[in-house]
């Protein structure tokens, strides 16, 4: 036997010895039940309200989708120049209103002028929501609209900004006020906002992956040393395919729901798509069309 192959078999029962010794010290620790996450059956969150049939983070988009009897909404916050968190996705105003510029260089009162539905087109081409007196609405604003809705609140400032360093106290202040902490999930990409929001919700309030969490786990998945792994969130909120990588099979679910980590998925469009994911365990849905999804699992569950 040559020295190279001494070698390798030397390093692979090294690694097999200590892979089995990680297997008896290691005990995987679950995360403890949140109440905003105890549903029976599958959930729907309206994304952004809805966005098909209503402009974007409006309250008839929010009220429409209600209507329908979805959990509640996954929507995205920022804050205002004078520090108020206002429910809107993107850093600007361009996109969606008939204002232009950061929304961080605007107070609450100067936004509220802005007309929420001014960029809305309707499947003919139309804008039908122009001058109608959509407002963009702030977070309190919502939370006592809706006291008996879900609400997955999405940090969109990075922490590297102002704007981002202020968000996690002042949403945890608003959050203990209101007393919503069972009924939200606060997440962001940045892995490190959630961080920071626990240091003030000492794990009061459920808490959705970040980006370098869902990698974390999709590693551990598909290693051998998945038994090390313990979540630091207690929702993954994900795409059926991050990069390369498919978050869309009944191993990976189970991987995660025997840690007691929700499983939602957003961006799926299709029927046969959503059906697939309900029937391997999938414990909920983001969606712009929360009419669809939510006669789909109607019809699963009956």
């Amino acid at each position: 036997m040559g020295r190279k192959t001494k070698v390798a078999i030397t390093v692979g029962a090294a690694g097999l010895t200590a892979w089995a010794a990680s297997k008896v010290v290691a005990k995987p620790k679950p995360r403890s039940p949140k109440q905003s996450l105890e549903f029976k059956n599958p959930v729907v969150l309206s994304n952004r309200g809805g966005m098909k049939n209503a402009p974007e983070h409006t309250l008839t988009a929010f009220s429409k989708s209600a209507e329908l009897g979805v959990n509640g909404f996954a929507i995205d916050i920022r804050l205002t120049k004078d520090e108020e968190i206002i429910v809107f996705h993107d850093e600007t105003a361009d996109r969606t209103t008939d204002f232009s510029g950061k929304v961080s260089e605007y107070t609450l009162a100067e936004l509220k002028k802005a007309d929420a539905g001014f960029m809305f087109v309707d499947e003919d081409g139309n804008y039908p929501y122009r001058d109608t007196g959509e407002k963009i609405i702030t977070l309190r604003e919502l939370l006592a609209a809706y006291p008996q809705m879900l609400l997955a609140i999405n940090l969109k400032d990075s922490p590297n900004t102002y704007e981002g360093s202020l968000m996690p106290s002042k949403l945890w202040r608003l959050l203990d006020e209101m007393g919503a902490e069972d009924r939200v999930i606060v997440m962001s990409s940045f892995d490190e906002q959630t961080d920071r929001f626990n240091l003030y919700a000492q794990n009061k309030v459920a808490t959705g992956a970040g980006n370098d969490e869902v990698r974390k786990a999709y590693a551990a998945f598909s290693s051998k040393f998945g038994h090390l792994y313990n979540p630091r969130a207690d929702l993954f909120c994900i795409p059926e395919k991050m990069g390369v990588f498919p978050m869309n099979t009944e191993s990976f679910i189970n991987f995660l729901s025997n840690l007691n980590v929700a499983v939602y998925y957003n961006d799926v469009k299709d029927k046969e798509t959503i059906e697939r994911l309900l029937s391997i365990g999938a414990a909920g849905f983001v969606t712009d069309d929360p009419e669809m999804v939510t006669e789909i699992i109607q019809h699963h569950s009956d």
